[in-house]
Parts: C-alpha cells; structure tokens; sequence
C-alpha cells in the first residue's frame, strides 16, 4: 500500500495555467509542445551546420535525438526529469508511432512494384549480394557480441536482427543522396535506385520474419502462426488494396481535387491494416508499409494523398521518434576497450559487407572498378529503416543498451560517409566530347539556317503557353523537314520532403518521348501540352528533368546543354505577370540561376520575360499573327538577337520589324564614349555587314517584314515607340553610344541595360521580351563585371 501512495498520478492533459499554481511541464500538452519545439529547433540547427558536407537530413535528426537524450543533454537529470520525464515517454512514442505509420506508409507509396518487375538481373543480382553477404556476417558478428556485451539475450531473434540491421539499405535517404549528387540519372544512380527498392522490400520480408521470431513466449509454434497469419494478411490485402483504390483513382480526374471522403477513408485504412499487423503480433508500422506499397501509382490520387498527408507527418510527427530513439540510446554505456573495439568491428563488418559483396557481382556484371566502388558505397547508406529495427529490437528484449548505442553509431557514421566517399572515388563521365560541340550560337556566318537544337527552361506549366508559342514561331513551316529540335528542362527544386523520392521516377524518364509513357497512367498537363503540340507541328521535343538544390540547378542546365548540343538556353524570368499587368517576383533563388547560367553556359543564352506571348494557350500554325521587333544597337548580342528574329521571320504568320538606332551627332545629350580606335571601328563595320547579310535574305520585296533606322537622341522613347508588338528582341550588353546613357540602369544587371528598361514599370510595356546574350569562349569584362555587382547587390537584398 506505501508503494501505491508514492505513486505519481498519471499526467493531465492541460493545465490550468500558471496563475492557478500549475507548473506546464506537468500536464502532457504543454510537455509535448515543448519536446516537439526543442527537436524541431535542435534537427534545423544541425541540417544547417551539415548542409555544407552535403549530408541528408537524417544525420541531423539522428545527431538532435541522441543529443536531446542521456549520452548529451540527458546527463543533467534535472533537464531529463523536467522536460523528458519517464511519465510522459508513453505519450511521447505513442505521437512518434502514429507519425511513423503514416511516414511508412508514404514510403510505401514511393515504392513502384510495376518498376520493381521491370528490374533486371544485373540490379537483381547487385540487390542479392547486397543483401546476403551483409546478412552473413551480421550472424557471425552477432555471435561475437553474444560472447561479451550481449549475453543472455535469445540467439535465434538476436541472429535475425543482427543480420537485418547489417544488410539494410534506406531507400529514402539513398533518393536524396542521389540527387545531392546529381547522380540520379546516371547509370549508377539507376542501379542503385533499382537495388535500393527491391532490399527495402526484402529487409521488411526479414523484419517480419525476425519480430515474429522475437515474442514474449518465444514459442517456435507462436511464430509460425505469427509468420503465417502476416502472410494471410499480405496476400488478402494484394487482392484488395488494389481493386479498391483503383475504384477510387477512377472517381477522382486529373486536374480536379481529390474528394476528402477517400482521402479520410485511406488514413482510416492505413490505421486498421496498422490495428491488424499488431493484432497479429508482427508490428503496426508493418500493416501501413503494406497498404502504401499496394495502393496504385497511376493518376492523381496518389500524388494527392503525399500532398495531404507529408507535411504534417514529416515536418511534426516523425522528428519525434528520432527522439524517442535518442532517448534509448547512451552512447556512455559504450566503455572500455573492448565495447569501443566491437564498435569498430561492427562498423568495419557492416561496410565491408555491403560494399565488399556489391563490388564483386558488379565487376562480374561487367561494370568499371570506380563504378561498381561507387555502388557499393551508396547501398552501404542506412536510415530511418534502419532505427525502426533497432528500436523493435530493444523494446522486444532483444537488443541490450550497450548493442542498441553501438548499432545506432554505425548507422549514423555508415550513413554519414556515404557522401564524402562517393565524391571522392566516383566522377561521372561527361556525354559528349568538347570538340563535337560545333554550332553553340543561333547565329552562323554565312547560314543562318539549317538544324537547330534550342534548350528550354521551365520552373512550372505557368512557363508552358508562352514557351510551346515561342517554339512554334521559331520552327521553319515551309520547309519539308523540320530543321528544329526542342529538348525541354523541368526545373525541380530538391526539397526536404520526403515525396522527393516520387521524382525518381521521372529522372528515369529523362530523355524519352512522352508517348512512350504508359496510355492508362494519369498524365499530368505538362505532358499533355507538349505531347499535343509535338504531334501537331512534327517539332522534336526531348523532355528532361532536373532534380537538384536551387543552389546547383544551373549545373544541370549547363550540362545538360552541353550534353545535347544546344545553340541556345531559354531561362524563364524570376518574376511573373500580375493580373494588374505588372512583374512579381516568383522567388529570388530563380535569379540567382539565372545569373550562373549566363556566366556558365556552354551556348548562347536568352532569358524569357513573359508577358503572354501568343496567349494563355497554343496557338496553331495557321493561326499565328504576331509582330516581333528586334532592336538592335549593335554588338555580338544583338547579333544573336537578330538571327532570332531572322528565324521567327520564316513563319508565315510573324511579322519581324528590325529597329537599328543610330546616334546623332548634332545632339549634345549622348553620353561622350571613345570611337576613335579601331575596335569600336571594326565594330562598327561588324554591325553593317551584319546588317546587310540579314537585309538580303529576309527583307524582300514582297516581304512584310520591315527593316527601319532611327537616328535618336533619348533612347528611352524610341524604345517605348518600337515597343508597341508582341515579342521584342534585344542583346543582353548591346555596344555603341546610343546605348552607352542606358548603362545607369542596374535593377536587374542580368537583363542588360535595354532589358531593364524594357521591364521598367514607368514603361507600361505589355509585349514579352526576350534578352539574348551570345556564346563567347571569354566573355567581356564589362559583361562579366555587371553579373558579379550583382552577386553583391543579391547578397545585400536577401539580407
């Protein structure tokens, strides 16, 4: 009876606040709040400080929870009693368990089984090796640690989980790491992705295998039911799972919202199939794995419930149970020589597995040495999966705290090394060889016509009118075989949610037509809007994706350039039409990427102010009536500009008006610059040939285009004079004393002077403008100089 009185009431869930006596931190809300507060604020920290060593968020949740636990923070007992008392820790796992399950599910959702099939052997093989010789060794090892820091604990769950927590890869964090890399596309990235899922797959075929293995009785009658029942289970869900959320797929069209009754309905099941797996003895989280990997990956309704259900998951929920993981692990416990050995041997056993076995069948399917090192290491990359096992393994007895730190240090220093070696022994090959790369501008002395491979960027389908209008001016209708080749960039940003991992799947597609997509997939409206045009107009459009940080997204868009030959990159501006008519700034990450592709590009390259070129839709060929001005001052960017527009002028439906401006000598308000030595003379001569070779092949008699010059004394207004069309052209640094007055202007330096008065709000200039800047080996210094005085004026903007 003593015992019972000096028991401790279990916790409130509010309190009466503090005026009323009550001390927060002993109601479980109020705790709650602030162990939640606490991760969140400790994992961003750490994310930051890592961000450099490019390490995946995991590292940091995995670092903050054991931080937060009693090998850091937790050795101050008054902290570990006030904020992450024993009272509260079933609360704490009960949140971090329901986060989990709907986190698996996601994960499950990520994974393809349609993919799966396809696998080949050689990804079959690597996956196989990947698995079995880890496996191998983790039961020898575990034999060690049962003969010094594990004795006493059963050997057949201990054998199961030891060689489990060895051979797991973590699919997820492998997707980030990949595209951290920028290997994604590449053929170890595919490899690697295709490995990574079918060893998910079987690690949670093994989990299964070892829980059921693992129960109080630990009767081997016990398991068998458990293992059978979990099969029963699998096995009625695989019939149903599918025919009912394809149902459901099937009353939700694409572009519409999915209804929020089969949106609840889901979560329901998620959590019965979690009640179910439970029930039977295997695990919660085990049942909502299964109804995310069955639930049909066509259409919008997948993709719909990522959207509803990862934020809140992700982002609150799941950082709990690295938490709750910390708090289990006392890395303290680690002492001695001994237990700081069988850490090593642990670690080096662990890697030594994966990439050892990884290594040898890929070399025997016939993959280069750097290669086959490189996939060892990436498969050698744990995670979240990981921990679940481990923590299934201590609250089952299995795991002691010594063995429980000693795992969780090698996931967490496995997982850690992963990116560093990576870059260290593998460096992608480049595609294409420097010296195949011949027509890197629009303009060609001699021939302005012929093949021609454009580049188009574009951030979301609010790009996609004015694009796909853009590419039916620039395409030769006269001609019997199209001469114009489109190859199209989805700029994806790589973000901290967990759904990234669903943007693998479109990597894979990278550089296939979209009509080889599969008919009954759901197809998204940037598919539909180019697939329409490419059978409509015969223009050859590649689409690509790039999936990479804003920081390095310029990296995928030279690259790729490069890779495909382009004579010209097309960015879309930073900022957007308004409904007023005015420019918003879309996010200013964007011009950044604007900025190092202009200092980086391999071609010529053009950013694209769109003000509604052609209309809010495609417009066809027999249908187009546009008017496009080039203004040229001079200099090799408005040479480029012009053969854009000398393109544009072979369509029948565009009308092209080249403004040449000419300084008046007479005036006194031209800015005084030096045309005295031969460059600015030779310029000059540059600018009339160039003129003239254009004159002669576009500007006929018969022709409705038109070729003025207009001898100026304020550009400003014979700028707004010309601008009354539907696309101008102009180069991004045009040379010449008319020009030299507008160089003051500096809003956005990457837009060129005549570019930035072409933006100017005061201008109420509704046409779309297009600023060109031409290919040079060495850029002007002038040139290079106003996008380095922006890097300091973005700095200063951002602060």
């Amino acid at each position: 009876m003593s015992s019972n009185a000096t028991c401790k009431p279990p916790m409130k869930a509010t309190s009466e606040g503090v005026f009323q006596g009550n001390n927060p931190l002993d109601f479980a809300l109020p705790l709650v709040i602030i162990q939640i507060c606490m991760v969140l604020v400790l994992t961003s920290v750490l994310a930051y400080l890592l961000k450099p060593l490019r390490q995946p968020r995991v590292i940091a949740e995995i670092i903050g929870g054991i931080l937060l636990g009693p090998s850091a923070l937790g050795r101050n007992t008054n902290y570990l009693n006030a904020v992450f008392p024993k009272r509260s820790l079933p609360v704490l796992d009960t949140l971090a368990n329901i986060g989990l399950l709907f986190f698996l599910f996601l994960v499950g959702l990520e994974l393809d089984l349609k993919s799966l099939r396809r696998t080949g052997k050689k990804a079959l093989s690597i996956a196989i090796a990947g698995i079995s010789l880890p496996f191998v060794l983790g039961i020898g090892v575990s034999f060690v640690l049962r003969g010094t820091i594990s004795e006493g604990v059963h050997q057949g769950p201990f054998i199961v989980f030891m060689g489990v927590a060895m051979s797991i890869t973590a699919f997820p964090v492998l997707a980030r790491i990949l595209a951290e890399l920028k290997l994604l596309t590449t053929d170890v990235g595919k490899m690697a992705m295709s490995a990574a899922a079918v060893n998910d797959i079987a690690a949670w075929i093994l989990l299964a295998l070892a829980v059921a293995l693992s129960g109080t009785g630990r009767s081997t009658l016990v398991a068998l039911w458990v293992f059978l029942c979990g099969s029963v289970f699998v096995v009625l869900c695989s019939y149903i799972i599918p025919l009912t959320f394809k149902w459901m797929a099937n009353r939700c069209p694409e572009g519409e919202p999915v209804d929020e009754l089969y949106v609840c309905a889901t979560l329901g099941v998620v959590l019965a199939a979690g009640f179910v797996t439970d029930t039977i003895g295997i695990h919660a989280l085990f049942g909502a794995f299964v109804v995310g990997v069955l639930i049909p990956k066509e259409g919008p309704f997948a993709g719909a419930l990522v959207e509803k259900v990862e934020d809140l998951v992700s982002g609150l929920f799941l950082p709990l149970y690295f938490v709750s993981s910390g708090l289990k692990t006392d890395v303290a416990s680690i002492n001695g020589a001994e237990s700081w050995g069988l850490l090593v041997l642990v670690i080096c056993v662990a890697c030594f597995g994966k990439i050892a076995g990884t290594v040898a069948v890929s070399m025997m399917c016939k993959m280069p040495f750097t290669e086959a090192l490189a996939l060892g290491l990436l498969m050698n990359t744990k995670g979240l999966v990981e921990l679940i096992v481990l923590n299934i393994g201590k609250d089952r007895g299995v795991l002691n705290d010594q063995t429980f730190a000693i795992l969780v240090l090698m996931a967490l220093v496995t997982t850690f090394i992963t990116t560093p070696s990576v870059i260290a022994v593998y460096k992608p090959a480049k595609k294409l060889a420097e010296a195949e790369y011949k027509h890197r501008t629009i303009y060609r002395k001699g021939s302005a016509t012929g093949q021609l491979r454009m580049f188009f960027t574009f951030h979301g389908i609010r790009n996609l009118p004015t694009i796909i209008n853009l590419i039916e001016a620039s395409r030769e209708t006269g001609r019997k075989k199209e001469t114009l080749s489109v190859h199209a960039m989805h700029l994806m940003e790589l973000t901290e949610r967990s759904s990234a991992i669903l943007m693998v799947h479109k990597a894979r597609k990278n550089g296939s037509p979209f009509w080889k997509k599969d008919e009954r997939a759901g197809s998204d409206q940037i598919v539909v809007a180019f697939e329409t045009f490419e059978q409509l107009s015969k223009v050859s459009i590649r689409p690509t994706t790039a999936i990479s940080p804003v920081l390095s997204m310029h990296e995928d868009i030279c690259n790729e350039a490069e890779s495909k030959n382009a004579a010209m990159i097309i960015l879309p501006f930073h900022k957007h039409l308004r409904l007023d008519g005015h420019l918003e700034i879309t996010r200013h990450e964007y011009r950044r990427v604007n900025q190092k592709v202009l200092e980086h590009a391999p071609c010529s390259v053009s950013i694209l102010v769109d003000r509604g070129f052609g209309g809010s839709s495609h417009v066809s060929a027999s249908n187009v009536n546009s008017f496009v001005t080039v203004l040229f001052f001079g200099g090799h960017d408005d040479h480029e500009a012009l053969a854009c527009g000398a393109r544009m002028s072979e369509h029948p439906g565009i009308t092209l008006v080249v403004v040449r401006f000419l300084p008046d000598h007479d005036s006194g308000d031209l800015v005084s610059v030096d045309i005295d030595g031969p460059g600015s003379i030779e310029a000059m001569s540059l600018d009339d040939e160039v003129i003239g070779e254009f004159k002669e092949k576009i500007f006929k008699e018969d022709s409705t285009n038109k070729y003025v010059e207009r001898v100026v004394r304020s550009s400003t207004e014979a700028v707004r004079e010309h601008s009354r069309c539907n696309l101008i052209l102009v180069g991004r640094m045009p040379e010449g004393e008319v020009v030299a007055s507008l160089r003051k202007r500096s809003e956005c330096p990457e837009m060129g002077p005549v570019g930035n008065l072409l933006i100017a709000p005061e201008m109420n200039i509704s046409a779309s403008v297009l600023v060109v800047q031409q290919y040079h080996t060495e850029y002007s210094l002038h040139s290079m100089a106003s996008l380095k005085e922006d890097e300091v004026t973005t700095e200063y903007d951002s602060h």
